[in-house]
Parts: structure tokens; C-alpha cells; sequence
């Protein structure tokens, strides 16, 4: 029974991830995750009580798989620029993952504090990874550098996201040309 459930549930967030990854947060609806997992809709609310904690839980799920691979391209690099730039290459290389399309959609929705938080805690832990390359790199206040490095990264996806007249890889380009060398080109 215990693994029924728990395929079930999968069933669900992968049914939550393509739906926000095709349609957007409009298209996260228990009727929608009902009928592409073959559930009775009143089932869909035996394992998510609202649309907020499918989010919840695609965040669980999805966050630590996408800090991972992050942290796994920077373990690879060697020396601080050589990481920063690992840094900032994977995270644009997953803008075309599911789940990272998924979390894009989560983001951009009216969550609730829950939601908010997990994303906000699964970023703060994505800017930790990078503290340490900053700090060898000279920055007297590494973690501040992280966050705006962030941003930057944050930015690109945005560019690329919405498929602008740059191709990704010039857009990943110009954000590790910005994370290493600053706005002096």
C-alpha cells in the first residue's frame, strides 16, 4: 500500500511538472493533475491538500536534484574562476530541464509563505555554494558577491526563458564575461 502511495505521488509531481512546464501556473489544476494521472480529482486531494503544497513538494524534489548537479560542474572545476564560471554555465545549461521550467512557473505564481520560503531557502543554498570560490577570489564581503552573482545568473535565465534574440549559449557567454570580468567587458 505505502508504495502504491508513494508512486501515486510521484505520478502526481511529474504530472505537476509537465503541466507547469507546458501551460504555466494556470495550468497546475487538480482537474488537470486528476486527469493526466488517471485519478479521481477528490483523490488528487488525498496526497496534496491544495495547489501550494504540490508546489511545496516539486521544490523538495526538484531543488536539492538541480543544486546537485551545480555543485557536481563546480567540484569538477579547478580554482575559484574556473567554479564561478561552473557556477554560472550549469544553472543556464538546466534552463531547459522540465524541472527547472517547472520551478520558472512556481516562481512566477502567487505562492503561499510555505512555497515562498522553500524557494527562497533552495536559492540561499545554491548562493552558499559559491561563497567560498568569491572569497578566494578577493571579495571582502563574498557572500554579498554571491547574491548579486545570483542575480546575474538570474537574469540570464530570464533572457533565455523568453527566448530572446540571443541564442542561450551567447547569453551564457555574456553572464560568465559579467560573473569574471565585470560590467568593463
Amino acid at each position: 500500500m505505502a508504495e502504491h502511495r508513494s508512486m501515486q505521488r510521484a505520478a502526481l509531481l511529474e504530472a505537476a511538472r509537465t503541466l507547469l512546464s507546458d501551460g504555466g501556473t494556470e495550468a497546475l489544476t487538480f482537474p488537470a493533475l486528476a486527469e493526466r494521472t488517471g485519478l479521481a480529482r477528490s483523490s488528487v486531494y488525498e496526497y496534496f491538500r491544495s495547489r501550494a503544497a504540490v508546489v511545496e513538494a516539486l521544490c523538495e524534489a526538484d531543488f536539492p536534484v538541480w543544486a546537485a548537479e551545480v555543485s557536481a560542474a563546480m567540484a569538477g572545476a579547478g580554482g575559484p574562476r574556473a567554479k564561478v564560471e561552473a557556477y554560472v554555465r550549469k544553472q543556464l545549461e538546466l534552463v531547459g530541464d522540465r524541472r527547472h521550467r517547472a520551478v520558472v512557473a512556481i516562481s512566477a505564481g502567487e505562492l503561499d509563505a510555505g512555497a515562498r520560503e522553500k524557494i527562497r531557502a533552495a536559492h540561499g543554498g545554491l548562493i552558499g555554494m559559491i561563497v567560498e570560490a568569491l572569497g578566494e577570489l578577493g571579495h571582502d564581503r563574498p557572500r554579498l558577491a554571491a547574491m548579486l552573482l545570483q542575480g546575474v545568473v538570474d537574469a540570464a535565465v530570464r533572457r533565455i526563458e523568453l527566448g530572446a534574440a540571443e541564442d542561450p549559449a551567447t547569453v551564457a557567454d555574456a553572464a560568465v564575461a559579467m560573473a569574471l570580468r565585470g560590467v568593463g567587458g
